[in-house]
């Protein structure tokens, strides 16, 4: 049965990947966006789009819809930690005009992009939705103060939400991938080192208490992530806010990411040794036993090479478009 459904942040990487899976699914979609990270052409074709901000949510929000879908959030830990005050009225502010939209118009459904910064430095490995959580930047910070909001919500108004908490995204989906700007994640910074964009990718830490001494990190492509939010969907309760971890299970190191890439792709990528950055933990891996009890959910695409490979022809796919839009060669 197919529905209609409010994609906040939908021309972002996650939420337009999430935005297309919904459309191919056969449901209605709107994209709501204000373009200040995401991108017009990321939005789906088939989906509705609005330029606006998620703090105007009053303005978009009606009846009509059956749930939304909320990536509307600033998502970087260092420009969080330098501009605190902009994740606050962003990912705090903008959700709690959302949630009042929501209920203004009687759509009691919701699924949350939360994240696994919301648990700080692990207690154990792998992390589950029980173990204590206590971010170590502003940004997992406001999505933990999202978390406890959505929890009033469904307590108080009978709101029925899931939110999913999951570290790295990656891997691209169609003509929907990573377009960052700057880039801050792993694999993309690899590959634009492949694609000679970079001249080497640093290794912040090489004596980690980890088999390669670099820190180990949990990576789901960005296509399983989409079908997690469509489950979330109907899993959602009236009055319970739902908490699952995403995750493969297991994680990939530093040097297995970058040795990964230059295998797919076939590139030489230099590395240099760089100091350890603080509070970067030594294994950051998630628990997604939860997801799998709860929403049926189960990565089908687990394999690092194929998540790469996938990032990969992203990549090569805008190098060739932006030298063709110059009017040069495309990009090695």
């Amino acid at each position: 049965m197919s529905g209609t459904y409010l994609v906040t942040g939908g021309a972002g990487y996650v939420g337009s990947v999430v935005a297309a899976h919904l459309l191919r699914a056969g449901h209605r979609v709107t994209v709501l966006d204000d373009l200040s990270t995401g991108f017009r052409r990321a939005v789906p074709k088939g989906a509705h789009f609005i330029e606006g901000r998620v703090q105007d949510a009053a303005a978009w929000v009606d009846p009509g819809y059956d749930a939304v879908l909320h990536f509307a959030a600033f998502s970087q830990v260092g420009e969080s930690v330098q501009k605190p005050e902009k994740y606050w009225e962003n990912n705090v502010g903008g959700t709690m005009s959302l949630l009042a939209a929501m209920r203004d118009a009687g759509v009691r459904t919701l699924v949350f992009s939360s994240t696994a910064a919301t648990y700080g430095e692990p207690v154990h490995t792998p992390i589950t939705e029980s173990d204590p959580t206590a971010p170590t930047s502003p940004y997992g910070a406001s999505k933990l103060a999202v978390d406890h909001m959505i929890s009033g919500e469904a307590a108080a108004h009978g709101l029925g939400a899931v939110s999913l908490r999951y570290f790295n995204v990656a891997g691209a989906y169609g003509d929907q991938g990573e377009r960052h700007d700057p880039e801050s994640h792993l694999i993309p910074l690899v590959l634009q080192v492949a694609q000679g964009r970079r001249e080497a990718v640093s290794v912040y830490g090489d004596d980690y208490p980890t088999p390669d001494g670099t820190c180990i990190r949990d990576y789901i492509h960005v296509a399983d992530l989409a079908e997690a939010h469509l489950l979330a969907l109907d899993a959602a309760t009236p009055g319970e806010h739902l908490i699952c971890n995403l995750g493969n299970g297991n994680g990939f190191s530093v040097r297995e990411v970058i040795e990964t890439v230059r295998r797919v792709t076939g590139h030489p990528v230099p590395e240099v040794a760089a100091p350890r950055r603080g509070g970067d933990p030594a294994v950051l891996v998630a628990s997604a036993e939860a997801a799998r009890t709860r929403l049926g959910w189960r990565p089908s695409r687990p394999d690092l090479a194929g998540i790469v490979a996938d990032a990969w022809a992203f990549a090569q796919q805008m190098a060739e478009e932006s030298a063709a839009g110059a009017g040069g060669p495309a990009a090695p």
